[in-house]
């Protein structure tokens, strides 16, 4: 096993996974600043960005949680804040984010949608990077598998089949599938943003269908994922639409209740942003994302200049 703990600073002991989720949030930033360029927008306006968004971003990933594990913390208002004991949720800290975002997009005057297409990429990019912190603390994983598999039908290298080997078993390396997932999801996202005629949003949204497509196959295998007992029906309709990951051995989609939240809200996300993307397509004031972003401010200024009142 691999040490989680990178250093200490005398007795605070800093974790590696500390340390990956910020550099995760740096490169992603980093990729933001550089499109944001293109469209002559300040660094400073995305450096604001993130430390707005990432504490936004904890506060909804924990918020998330609790939410869907009320039995395990009411009555225990101490333990909700104590994040340091585990229990935060990704979809959490996106719904978060997203809500920093729209408030600190609105008070800067810019359109929100142009703003969440130039990050995209970045996102993407942090959530890439960001679950190797799972590896490095040997958890977020997915249910038991052989060492063959992990040796002879993944071709893993010792090091990583060696930190799946978690009290005596071997797991799915569930954060490796994701984080190959949102790499292919990345250069999926740089070469689409080059195409012509596309219209704002549809980057963000494209990042949100990709990531969602992954993320509900992935967590069919999950071990910890979150989830409560739905009708029948329902969980049968979801087991369907997993079962071609059979075909990549993966086996069968893990016990326990039978409706994991994050897979149907992979699905509603999916549904949500198609729809989204065909009803801004009939709208003729829809900007493109090539087009140049200006502030509100500055375009009501343009129309003063341009329309004086006599």
């Amino acid at each position: 096993m691999l040490n989680p703990i990178a250093f200490q600073l005398g007795p605070i002991p800093v974790h590696w996974y500390g340390i990956i989720i910020g550099l995760g949030a740096l490169i992603g930033v980093s990729l933001a600043i550089r499109e944001g360029k293109r469209f002559g927008m300040p660094s400073d306006f995305f450096m604001d960005l993130i430390l707005i968004g990432m504490p936004s971003a904890l506060v909804g990933a924990r918020a998330y949680y609790v939410a869907f594990e009320w039995d395990a913390y009411k009555g225990r208002p101490l333990e909700m804040i104590a994040i340091w004991h585990g229990g935060i949720a990704i979809y959490g800290a996106l719904i978060g984010a997203v809500i920093a975002a729209v408030i600190y997009t609105r008070r800067k005057g810019y359109h929100f949608w142009r703003i969440a297409d130039i990050c995209a990429p970045g996102l993407i990019t942090g959530q890439m990077i960001g679950r190797w912190g799972n590896f490095m603390n040997q958890e977020a994983h997915g249910g038991e598998v052989s060492e063959h598999f992990l040796r002879h039908t993944l071709h893993l290298p010792n090091w990583l089949v060696n930190q799946m080997y978690i009290n005596g078993a071997f797991y799915h390396p569930t954060f490796l599938y994701e984080s190959l997932w949102s790499l292919a999801g990345l250069g999926l996202l740089l070469i689409v943003r080059r195409l012509p005629r596309l219209k704002a949003g549809e980057i963000f949204m494209g990042y949100l269908i990709w990531y969602s497509l992954g993320r509900f196959f992935v967590e069919g295998v999950r071990t910890d994922s979150l989830a409560f007992a739905g009708p029948d029906w329902l969980a049968s309709a979801i087991r369907s639409l997993w079962s071609p990951m059979n075909f990549f051995g993966w086996g069968a989609m893990e016990a326990g209740k039978n409706i994991r939240i994050s897979q149907l809200l992979a699905i509603g996300i999916i549904g949500v942003a198609l729809l989204l993307i065909a009803y801004r397509r009939t709208r003729a004031n829809v900007a493109d994302y090539s087009d140049p972003i200006e502030q509100a401010a500055a375009k009501r200024a343009v129309k003063t200049l341009n329309n004086p009142v006599h």
